[in-house]
């Protein structure tokens, strides 16, 4: 699905606009290295604070453009680098345990990427092993991986199940995640107490009513 570019950025408004299932990529995003990155990206946001009008030789303010610059590139945004992809190792399912396993109430912070303000939530993730089984911290890591780029929720939802699904060698993956948005509740109608849901469902729990029942029951608990 692609956009319609014959409509102008201020027609599009805050339509919730999403291009791909993959986080659009430039092919030469990964040629500067994360140094000069930094060192474009502060140059840039001072300019930005300068047209504000606000006062860069303030002692408050003269080291935000580095530090925003830091924080983007090693932090809120570094799940862009697929360098910083989590390795998830997988071991033998010894116990033989073949129900679902759900990892419920993991935290996740990204950023809307037509405002760029946070969007910050809950993902609740389930699987039912075909012989193989994650440390349980590398669920959580996949979901922070993918959470640290500009996003739409519906594409991180989709991030985070086929992940989950190569990960694990097993079509058995369930997630749901629950998120504010901040462009909701802090501009536009200003909404501070909705969140959007969305899911994701394979396998057995994509075919299944009752197994898509269970893991909701749990996560509802």
């Amino acid at each position: 699905m692609g956009i319609d570019f014959s409509h102008s950025i201020d027609e599009i408004g805050d339509e919730h606009v999403g291009t791909s299932i993959d986080t659009p990529l430039r092919e030469d995003a990964f040629e500067m290295d994360d140094d000069l990155k930094i060192e474009l990206i502060e140059k840039h946001f001072k300019e930005i604070m300068y047209v504000l009008g606000l006062d860069l030789t303030d002692d408050s303010l003269k080291g935000t453009p580095k530090r925003v610059a830091k924080m983007y590139v090693k932090e809120i945004f570094s799940g862009l680098n697929p360098k910083n992809k989590p390795d998830a190792k997988l071991f033998e399912n010894k116990y033989k345990y073949n129900e679902m396993l759900v990892e419920k109430d993991i935290t996740f912070f990204s950023n809307c990427e037509h405002h760029f303000v946070p969007i910050y939530g809950k993902a609740h993730v389930a699987y039912i092993s075909n012989g193989n089984v994650i440390g349980l911290s590398k669920i959580n890591r996949i979901v922070q991986y993918y959470s640290k780029r500009p996003q739409v929720q519906e594409r991180l939802t989709m991030q985070i199940g086929n992940e989950l699904k190569e990960a694990l060698g097993t079509e058995d993956v369930a997630v749901v995640l629950d998120a504010h948005h901040m462009c909701v509740s802090t501009r536009g109608v200003q909404d501070v107490n909705s969140s959007t849901v969305t899911s994701f469902y394979s396998g057995k729990f994509e075919r299944d009513e009752n197994a898509r029942a269970e893991f909701m029951k749990y996560i509802s608990l």
